[in-house]
C-alpha cells in the first residue's frame, strides 16, 4: 500500500492522526490515493512538472549558478484543512489585518499608539521601512494594506501559529492558482468525492478591491499592475494577476505624472491611470523622494498620490506594519486598537534590541532561530540547533553590533504533509501562507499557499532555497 510505510511518528503530520488513521477531512482523499501504485504516483507528479515546464509557470532566483529562471515545483499530494479550522483561521487573519491597517495609519497620522507607549517610540523611528515621506497620508478609506500575505505554521502539538506578516508586496498567490489548474488536469481522480473551496475567483475579487479604493469621484478607474521588470523574481505573477483581471501591466517607462495626475502611454496617446497595483518596493518608487538612482521608479508619483490623483495599492510606507521586530507586538495591537484578544497567537519571540532578552538570546543561540528584521526570502536566517559554531559566533557579532536588526524565536518542528519522493510518499514539513484582502470587506482566499520544504528534515521551505508547494483544499462542510 502507498500509506504502508508513512511515517507519523516525528511530528504533528496533516494527513493522519498520530496513531496512523487519517484525520476525519483526508479520509476521502487517502482512500483515493491508497489505490495508486508507486509508479502510478510518480507518472502524476512528472506530468505535473511537465505541465508547469509546458505553461511556462516559473520563479526567478537571483545569482544561482544554474540561471535566473526556474519551473515552479510542484508536489500533487495536497494539503487539507477542515471548514471548521478554516473558519478560525479566517476569523484571525480577519482580525489582524483590521489591526494592522489601523497602526499603520495610526503612525503616520495621530500616534496615538505612541503617546500611548504601547508600543516604543524608537522602536518605530528605527524601522528600517518607517518612511517619514509618508505622514500625514490618507489613502481612501484608511486601508494602507490592500493585499497582505501571513505566514501560519503548525507546532508538534498541533498549534497553528502566526510566524510573519507580508504586508509590502507579497508574492505567492499565482501559484496558488496555477497550482490548483495543473492538478485538475493532471491529478483529476484526487477530486472526486470531494467538494473543495474554489479559488479561482481570486483574479475578480484583487480587481474588485483595488477599484473599491479609486480616488473619490472615479466610477470606472482604469487599474493597471506596476512591475519592475521581467527580472524580478515574482514577475510571472505580475503578468499572470494582469492577464487574468483583464488590465495592463506597465513598468514605470509606460507611465508619466503631468499635473499630478498619472498617463499611461498607449497607441492612442496618453491615457489617465487611477489605481496602480504596485509591485516595486518603496525605495524604488519615486526617486525624487526616495532612493535618487531608482531607475524603476517615477518621478512625481507620490505627488500625485498626495493629491488624491492616484491610488497606490499597497500604499507606501505600509512596511512598518511587518517589521519582525514590531510582529512581537501585534497582539497587544489588536486588544489596543479592536478590545480582543488575538484568535491567532504568534510564535514566542525575543527582541535583541532589548538589554534583558538580547541577554538571554547570546546564551541560547544554539537552541534559538535568529532572524534579521527587515529581510525576507528567509534570507539571515540561522537555525540554531542546526547551525555551526562559526555560523553562531557569526551572527552572535551580528546581534551585537545591531541588536535592532535581530529577533530570536525558539525553533518549531513544524507539521508534515506526504510528500512524493521517487515512487513512495515522505513527509516533509510545511507553512502555509493565506492572502487577505481589505477592501469594500475582507476577503481571505480560502486555503492559500502551502509552501513544502522538499529536503528531508529541512526546515526551509523557500522556493529560493530549494522549497516547493501544494495544492492547499479547505473542504467544504458536509464533505469530508
Amino acid at each position: 500500500m502507498l500509506f504502508a510505510a508513512y511515517d507519523t511518528s516525528n511530528s504533528y503530520d496533516e494527513m493522519f492522526a498520530s496513531a496512523g488513521g487519517p484525520r476525519r477531512g483526508t479520509q476521502v482523499l487517502v482512500d483515493r490515493l491508497a489505490n495508486l501504485t508507486g509508479i502510478e504516483l510518480q507518472r502524476c507528479q512528472n506530468q505535473a512538472m511537465a505541465t508547469m515546464r509546458d505553461l511556462g509557470i516559473t520563479f526567478n532566483v537571483y545569482g544561482h549558478a544554474d540561471g535566473t529562471e526556474k519551473i515552479w515545483p510542484l508536489d500533487v499530494i495536497p494539503r487539507v484543512i477542515e471548514y471548521p479550522e478554516w473558519l478560525r483561521i479566517e476569523q484571525g487573519l480577519k482580525q489582524r489585518a483590521t489591526a494592522l491597517n489601523m497602526f499603520v495609519d495610526d503612525v503616520y497620522n495621530e500616534g496615538k499608539v505612541l503617546r500611548d507607549s504601547i508600543i516604543p517610540r524608537e522602536l518605530i523611528l528605527s524601522c528600517e521601512v518607517f518612511r517619514p515621506q509618508c505622514k500625514g497620508l490618507k489613502p481612501p478609506h484608511g486601508i494602507w494594506t490592500h493585499v497582505s500575505g501571513t505566514d501560519l505554521v503548525r507546532d508538534k502539538n498541533g498549534t497553528m501559529y502566526v510566524l510573519e506578516d507580508n504586508i509590502r508586496v507579497p508574492s505567492g498567490v499565482s501559484y496558488v492558482l496555477e497550482n490548483r489548474a495543473v492538478m485538475k488536469r493532471t491529478f483529476p481522480r484526487a477530486f472526486e468525492g470531494q467538494s473543495i473551496l474554489p479559488v479561482e475567483d481570486y483574479p475578480d475579487k484583487l480587481l474588485e478591491t483595488l477599484a473599491y479604493c479609486a480616488p473619490e469621484g472615479v466610477v470606472e478607474p482604469c487599474v493597471v499592475v506596476w512591475t519592475p521588470g521581467i527580472y524580478n523574481s515574482a514577475y510571472f505573477e505580475h503578468s499572470s494577476l494582469a492577464r487574468q483581471m483583464g488590465v495592463k501591466l506597465v513598468q514605470a517607462s509606460d507611465l508619466v505624472v503631468q499635473d499630478s495626475c498619472v498617463y499611461m502611454r498607449t497607441t492612442r496617446g496618453l491615457h489617465r491611470v487611477d489605481v496602480i497595483y504596485r509591485r516595486i518596493d518603496d525605495d524604488f518608487m519615486d526617486p525624487t523622494e526616495f532612493r535618487a538612482d531608482s531607475l524603476l521608479g517615477i518621478p512625481g508619483i507620490m505627488q500625485a498620490y498626495r493629491a488624491g490623483h492616484v491610488s497606490l495599492c499597497n500604499a507606501p510606507g505600509n512596511g512598518v506594519g511587518d517589521d519582525k521586530a514590531i510582529y512581537a507586538y501585534i497582539p497587544k495591537l489588536i486588544k489596543y486598537y479592536l478590545g480582543e484578544d488575538a484568535l491567532l497567537p504568534n510564535v514566542p519571540t525575543y527582541l535583541c534590541d532589548d538589554p534583558k532578552e538580547r541577554k538571554y538570546v547570546l546564551e541560547h543561540l544554539h537552541e534559538l532561530v535568529m532572524k534579521p528584521t527587515n529581510a525576507s526570502g528567509g534570507k539571515g536566517i540561522v537555525l540554531g540547533p542546526r547551525a555551526s559554531k562559526a555560523e553562531l559566533d557569526e551572527v552572535r557579532g551580528l546581534i551585537l553590533e545591531d541588536p535592532r536588526n535581530y529577533i530570536a524565536q525558539p525553533m518549531l518542528q513544524l507539521s508534515t504533509v506526504p510528500t512524493v519522493v521517487d515512487e513512495h510518499l515522505e513527509g516533509r514539513h510545511v507553512d502555509l501562507r493565506p492572502f487577505i484582502l481589505c477592501g469594500r470587506d475582507i476577503y481571505v482566499l480560502p486555503g492559500g499557499l502551502t509552501r513544502v520544504a522538499l529536503r528531508r528534515g529541512s526546515m526551509i521551505v523557500n522556493s529560493s532555497q530549494g522549497g516547493g508547494s501544494k495544492d492547499t483544499w479547505v473542504i467544504a462542510p458536509g464533505r469530508s
